[in-house]
């Protein structure tokens, strides 16, 4: 049987979407026919213009709203405005870096419930729209750090390591059903923000770009070389096709071998 990927009459939400992963992740949906729902917590014309763009150059429409994913009930509402959710991307995070004794309790508390506890909220809302269509897919982007460890992260690894925790029950609890869920754990990846980081981290060490990007920045990714917002749209796309119909409960590591070693 030869599989094509149409996700033609799908309605995609991807949090966190105005940039970055989230972003890459909604073009290549809307390249495979899915309609898309963009968010973040800002409602500027850029934003309602990403939309925009995206409807005029794959004709799918295409509509932003605007949520705090730190508010459980904001996140539970994006699912309801949205009207419908086939494909739910959960993908909004923040990061905070320090020491467990000086790790402050609000970035801890933020980190949580925008990586964490939002996915909840929207998946608690999105499974039962996906049950009424008989039909559906929860993404939700973890990273290496779900699977692996550093120091100075306690916060975003313990979200990123609980994601794929709720991935796997929430697998379990659909699992009679067509709809499956998965957890894409993607190593480091070149957004705007990172690749905005270049530089300093170039004067901070004083290396040239391809040696700070080797030895500093992917020191822990084998490859050497940064996985793209392509990559991983193109990843969960597959997720959404029949072919992965019986790809359920699992990770989908975009990491270059970091986690092999």
């Amino acid at each position: 049987m030869a599989y094509t990927i149409d996700l033609t009459g799908k309605t995609a939400v991807i949090t966190g979407s105005n940039s970055g992963i989230g972003l890459g992740i909604a073009r290549m949906l809307a390249q495979a026919g899915a309609d898309i729902v963009l968010n973040s917590f800002t409602d500027d014309e850029a934003d309602h213009a990403l939309a925009a763009e995206i409807a005029d150059a794959t004709g799918v429409t295409a509509r932003y709203i605007k949520a705090d994913m730190s508010k459980g009930p904001e996140c539970r509402k994006l699912i309801e405005e949205a009207g419908a959710c086939d494909i739910l991307i959960n993908n909004a995070g923040i990061q905070h870096v320090a020491p467990i004794p000086e790790f402050p309790v609000e970035k801890w508390d933020a980190i949580i419930a925008i990586n964490l506890s939002s996915a909840f909220h929207t998946t608690a809302a999105a499974l039962p729209m996906m049950r009424r269509a008989g039909w559906g897919r929860v993404i939700n982007i973890s990273s290496a750090h779900g699977l692996t460890a550093s120091p100075y992260k306690a916060a975003y690894i313990a979200a990123k390591h609980g994601i794929v925790g709720l991935t796997k029950t929430t697998a379990l609890e659909t699992a009679e059903e067509p709809i499956t869920a998965n957890a894409i754990c993607p190593g480091y990846v070149l957004t705007p923000l990172v690749e905005s980081q270049i530089p300093d981290t170039m004067k901070e060490y004083d290396m040239d770009r391809e040696s700070v990007i080797r030895d500093v920045m992917l020191k822990r990714q084998p490859s050497k070389d940064f996985a793209t917002v392509e990559q991983l749209g193109g990843t969960a796309t597959f997720l959404c096709s029949a072919a992965a119909d019986q790809i359920t409960g699992t990770t989908v590591s975009v990491d270059g071998g970091w986690t092999a070693l």
